[in-house]
């Protein structure tokens, strides 16, 4: 296996996702095959699960002969890659199904603004069973910026632990209370990137926000956070990571207080 990253802006992507998953999980496992890399897993307490979908023509060499199944410690991994320096391509390799996995830094061109960097990084023995996930029709989809998406998040996250967002075909109410007080973001809907509702339909969930914020830590994967939800399944929140290729998460609902 010998997979390439040249593209500036996709290697700071690609640091950023793992960035993200780190905090999901500190065990991933990744399944590379002739056209695709995928990436599933849980959060140790299985409220959230995330589905990472790279396909071969998002990396600028994919080079998968036969299918293959990487498990290593992504914090560990997001160590190695997150020293790159700008100039420096990105190159992952792994030689005849072993048991390390091969991160080189390579500086791109004439150019040395940093030594070349060889890492070679133990691989793990993880038990994980790839889930199947169902096309859901969603009552409510809605697109916002992704740098207004962290700045509230981050406001929200001094008043309280959990989320509630109520949505409708008037309003989206972003709200939090605690011991100390209570904060609520009305957000227009003339703001936002795209809002659809299923007509005469509410939307009224709780979510813990500190699993929301993890998932929305970074606004460097895409310019806007897709959200999806509906009453009777977990929020879906997309990032569009482009060349047909996806980061999603799924997170179930907290119980309402009656």
């Amino acid at each position: 296996m010998f997979i390439e990253i040249k593209d500036k802006k996709k290697k700071e992507l690609f640091i950023s996702i793992f960035h993200i998953l780190k905090n999901s999980s500190s065990q991933i496992n990744a399944t590379f095959d002739n056209n695709i890399c995928h990436i599933q897993g849980m959060d140790k307490s299985h409220i959230c699960l995330f589905d990472l979908i790279l396909k071969d023509k998002w990396f600028c060499s994919f080079n998968v002969l036969s299918k293959i199944d990487l498990s290593f410690d992504s914090n560990m991994f997001y160590s190695i890659i997150s020293t790159k320096s700008d100039e420096q391509n990105l190159i992952i390799k792994n030689n005849d199904n072993d048991d390390f996995l091969n991160i080189e830094l390579i500086t791109n061109g004439p150019k040395k603004c940093d030594y070349d960097k060889y890492f070679t990084m133990q691989l793990m023995e993880y038990d994980y069973e790839e889930m199947s996930i169902p096309n859901t029709d969603y009552d409510v989809e809605l697109s916002l910026p992704a740098k207004k998406v962290n700045d509230m998040l981050s406001q929200l996250n001094n008043f309280g632990n959990d989320l509630n967002i109520i949505c409708n075909e008037e309003c989206v109410d972003f709200k939090t209370k605690g011991s100390s007080g209570e904060m609520r973001v009305n957000i227009p809907i003339d703001d936002m990137t795209s809002y659809s509702i299923v007509e005469g339909e509410e939307v009224n969930l709780v979510y813990s926000l500190q699993y929301i914020s993890k998932m929305c830590i970074t606004n460097k994967l895409s310019s806007d956070i897709n959200f999806y939800l509906s009453n009777e399944c977990p929020m879906k929140i997309n990032y569009d990571l482009g060349d047909e290729s996806l980061l999603t998460f799924y997170i179930a609902p907290k119980l309402m207080d009656d």
